[in-house]
């Protein structure tokens, strides 16, 4: 019975995202949307003429900041764009996928003061680093390495990086496009990592002191994940990975949800989507086709009571949005929002007045933009 409710959930999503990058319809300021309940939503315009916004964390005053994949570090203060960037990142090396993707404050920012970007550089061939930074005077300053020389490509190079419940940073690394990285445990490509605010490997990482695994990792098997997020109460970490292309010889779709525990492996290149194997874990959802999942986010807010601990994430080979509605490890419902509406969506994250905030991705080479694109957005509740 679980078998057959799972699949006509995933028949669903298939026939509501097989125009995948469509170009946007747009028209959407005037409109109202409503959640598969009674919940009724607007989407307003809080950014524009941005390019690939990646990554966003807000300030404890308020301010949004939000990286731009060139290495732009952007800042949204009182409802407005400033027009000069707070930092440019000197040494990014962005082409492809990659460039300058998140960032992400240290749980004790309101006394360090310090933050965190995830990037792609060169060092003899494309890599992937994070750097700690403080953010004093509108400025960042003191750049730190925490971790470096992740491998990277210009696709497959990751990466979020987020703190968890338990205040170590975990980082997610692609494949840099070499699959069989993925279950080489001496290589920090196709990983989940785990790292000390300051990049020291926690004493209790599930590999450490073992031959042939590096310390840092915390999961391995991995292709790209780039949507990270703990589930409220239960504090498990679920992340969204894309799952293989046509140049892999492995068919196309098979995008991942995964709840990702200590010292397990998520099969790539062995397994992906909905193959199973001995020792090796199965995706708690697979979307075929693809439909290209680049973030993760849990509501928790006031703002919309109905939508208390569901999850959400962005698509942009999809062009949607999908929420999932979750009891613990189970999948309840699914449905979607904002079908080829906006075109292709990359981050979504809950803001502190409770909205729904999320980019578009459609300057990034894949997409058709529309004149104000790329943008910020947020879902907001309406009568």
């Amino acid at each position: 019975m679980k078998q057959g409710f799972r699949t006509l959930f995933l028949l669903t999503l298939t026939m509501l995202g097989s125009c995948a990058n469509a170009a946007p319809t747009g028209g959407i300021e005037n409109a109202v949307f409503m959640f598969q309940e009674r919940t009724r939503f607007k989407v307003e315009t809080v950014a524009s003429g941005l390019e690939v916004p990646w990554g966003f964390a807000w300030l404890p005053t308020g301010e949004m900041l939000f990286t731009e994949r060139p290495g732009r570090v952007r800042i949204i203060e009182k409802g407005k764009l400033r027009a000069e960037p707070v930092f440019v990142v000197p040494d990014v090396e962005p082409s492809g996928e990659s460039g300058l993707m998140d960032i992400s404050l240290h749980p004790g920012f309101a006394t360090n003061s310090f933050i965190y970007l995830a990037y792609a550089y060169n060092s003899d061939g494309k890599m992937v680093k994070v750097v700690r930074y403080k953010y004093a005077d509108g400025k960042l300053t003191e750049p730190t390495p925490i971790i470096e020389k992740i491998p990277g490509a210009p696709n497959h190079a990751g990466t979020r990086c987020r703190f968890g419940p338990d205040g170590k940073l975990y980082v997610t690394t692609g494949d840099s496009t070499d699959w069989n990285l993925g279950q080489d445990n001496n290589s920090l490509a196709g990983k989940t990592l785990r790292l000390n605010d300051d990049g020291s490997v926690p004493k209790d990482n599930p590999f450490v002191g073992k031959k042939g695994y590096r310390p840092e990792i915390w999961t391995t098997g991995h292709r790209n994940a780039q949507g990270l997020a703990w589930q409220p109460g239960s504090g498990l970490m679920f992340q969204t990975e894309h799952g293989p292309s046509g140049f892999e010889n492995r068919g196309g779709g098979a995008d991942e949800v995964n709840i990702v525990e200590r010292g397990k492996n998520y099969g790539w290149p062995t397994i992906y989507g909905k193959m199973t194997a001995p020792g090796l874990v199965t995706p708690l959802l697979e979307y075929t086709p693809s439909c290209a999942p680049a973030s993760a986010m849990f509501y928790t807010g006031a703002a919309f009571p109905d939508l208390k601990g569901n999850f959400f994430f962005g698509c942009l080979r999809g062009a949607r949005i999908v929420r999932v509605v979750l009891n613990g490890r189970t999948v309840i419902s699914q449905d979607n929002l904002l079908v080829d509406r906006v075109g292709r969506v990359r981050e979504m994250a809950q803001g502190p007045d409770g909205y729904i905030y999320f980019s578009t991705s459609n300057r990034d080479g894949r997409g058709t933009p529309l004149d104000s694109d790329d943008r910020i957005l947020r879902m907001v509740p309406t009568e």
